[in-house]
């Protein structure tokens, strides 16, 4: 379901494309097709932004030419995952710690295509998956402080394969929210907690896109749904 969904993310590929190259698993395998494409010439002249250090790593190995962020004021097309999708198009994203540079890339983006499994589409967000909060590291226990005076409950993202807490490509740490009830006012929360003290970004990404593929399994085929967001 994953692999469908990805390839079908790469036809909306063309040549002499700068790309924004997402992160995460259904991102991964996008990246892998997109490596074909060009290795086979079907794709031309493409150069990739990565949005992580797992990216970045990916695209070398598949000798996919990349340019840095910092060198380019435009991006033709991002393709990235999520892991909330709302009605209304209003994502969550950071489950990979990788969310602050996702958002600088779908920013600079001309279009942010989205690329998730029938399982990522919720009625409301944040009821169920976090909210991913990027913060200082001398500063978690006050931002949390701050967040729980806003109705949301936190909690420091640990690590798993290592003793302490999860470690972002910025070298900050990450704090989970889940707010009461979730968020039914995405652009409202993601400027209150942009404007704590001590946080860099969170995992809210707000009227950045129009476009969802979706894979999903019907009659044991897996099959690619294109949504659309109606202007």
């Amino acid at each position: 379901m994953k692999q469908v969904v990805a390839d079908a993310a790469i036809r909306e590929v063309k040549n002499d494309m700068i790309l924004g190259l997402g992160s995460g698993s259904t991102a991964a395998l996008m990246i892998k097709s997109l490596a074909d494409e060009i290795r086979l010439g079907k794709l031309k002249n493409i150069r990739g932004v990565a949005t992580s250090f797992q990216s970045e790593v990916l695209a070398l190995e598949l000798d996919i030419p990349l340019i840095d962020l910092s060198s380019v004021s435009q991006i033709d097309l991002a393709i990235d995952g999520a892991d909330e999708v709302d009605p209304g198009f209003q994502l969550i994203k950071g489950g990979g710690a990788c969310h602050v540079r996702e958002k600088l890339v779908a920013s600079k983006a001309d279009q942010l295509l989205i690329v998730v499994d029938e399982t990522k589409l919720v009625q409301n967000l944040n009821q169920s998956f976090p909210l991913p909060v990027e913060v200082l590291p001398n500063a978690w226990n006050q931002v949390q402080d701050v967040i729980s005076e806003m109705n949301g409950n936190s909690s420091l993202r640990m690590a798993t394969k290592k003793a302490g807490p999860v470690v972002t490509d910025q070298g900050n740490l990450i704090l989970d929210v889940l707010f009461n009830n979730g968020i039914k006012n995405p652009k409202e929360i993601e400027m209150k907690i942009n404007n704590i003290p001590g946080v860099l970004e969170n995992g809210l990404f707000v009227d950045l896109t129009d476009k969802v593929l979706v894979g999903k399994i019907e009659n044991n085929t897996p099959m690619v749904n294109s949504l659309t967001r109606s202007s």
